[in-house]
């Protein structure tokens, strides 16, 4: 560990428009794309408790900025923010071996490097860095990590992976393959691939691997989750997936919200909360309307809520 913090190296810091603090570090100094981070001080320069926020596919830390307040609410508050991109690049499927050991190592780094040791730690994430924040969260608590996140929070995030996979395996059947979005096409390759299979042939894979698996009767993935606050945000305009994309109910991530959710409550996780929003999900700059967005998500309520627990 420490031979790694000896090879960090911070290449810039600047400011942001609205007077916080951020800093740009790089954990490999012959790397500039990927494995770094940004962090978002607060305003007084004084941390109280800090947080990783993760972006979806093929974002930066600059989309994050731009795309949602909830850096700015944290620095407000005494909140430190770490927006990272991890080794497996901004392609990073979130839940994976390899996505989760480069979180933890960012991490580690961080906490030393700031001196948090003993501060309120939360993570959070939109799409498929909110997929990685859970699996984080579930790991943490069953391998007994050093740092562990006192509330977890996932905007619009695919959490079940064999539900995913079986719904975009129905969005191509029932479609004209000429007319698929290719981000479907793309997801169905790349879950066989981390799944080394399907849900026919790897169904362990799934389990281990997914956030969330409704078909695990044994619970094993959320059950450590019963004493972690966990709120899990989602527009199920299902309205607009019929009309826009062809889409209906399966393929929506509600589906796993609100079941894992549900199964939360009933385990008696008392802070389990699912959040539902009305035509929110707007994407700058254009304000595109899309119920996947950041803005679905209200950071005032979110940096509360954390604060809250």
């Amino acid at each position: 560990m420490q031979k790694n913090i000896l090879l960090i190296l911070t290449l810039f810091t600047s400011f942001i428009t609205y007077g916080q603090r951020i800093e740009t570090v790089y954990l490999n100094p012959k790397d500039s794309t990927t494995n770094r981070y940004v962090a978002v001080f607060p305003e007084n320069e004084t941390v109280k408790s800090y947080m990783v926020l993760l972006d979806a596919f093929r974002n930066s830390p600059k989309d994050v900025l731009s795309q949602t307040d909830i850096p700015k609410y944290a620095s407000q508050n005494g909140i430190l923010t770490i927006i990272p991109i991890l080794k497996t690049g901004s392609s990073f499927f979130g839940s994976d071996w390899a996505s989760q050991q480069s979180l933890k190592e960012i991490l580690e780094h961080v906490v030393t490097k700031h001196q948090l040791q003993g501060k309120d730690f939360f993570i959070g994430g939109f799409s498929i860095g909110g997929t990685c924040a859970v699996k984080y969260s579930e790991l943490s608590i069953e391998n007994n990590y050093p740092i562990k996140p006192k509330a977890v929070f996932a905007i619009a995030s695919p959490l079940d992976w064999e539900r995913y996979y079986n719904a975009a395996k129905r969005v191509v059947r029932l479609s004209n393959p000429e007319k698929v979005n290719q981000e479907v096409f793309f997801m169905i390759d790349r879950i066989e691939k981390e799944m080394k299979g399907t849900p026919k042939t790897a169904l362990k894979n799934f389990y281990i691997n997914s956030p969330y698996s409704f078909s695990d009767t044994t619970q094993k993935a959320i059950k450590s989750l019963i004493k972690t606050p966990i709120m899990l945000i989602s527009e199920p305009d299902i309205q607009w997936g019929l009309k826009e994309r062809g889409y209906d109910l399966s393929y929506n991530n509600i589906t796993d919200h609100s079941a894992m959710i549900n199964e939360l409550q009933r385990l008696g996780n008392t802070n389990a909360v699912l959040v539902t929003t009305i035509d929110k999900g707007y994407r700058k700059p254009n304000n595109i309307r899309h119920p996947i967005s950041w803005s679905i998500a209200d950071p005032e309520q979110i940096i509360k809520w954390l604060q809250s627990q």
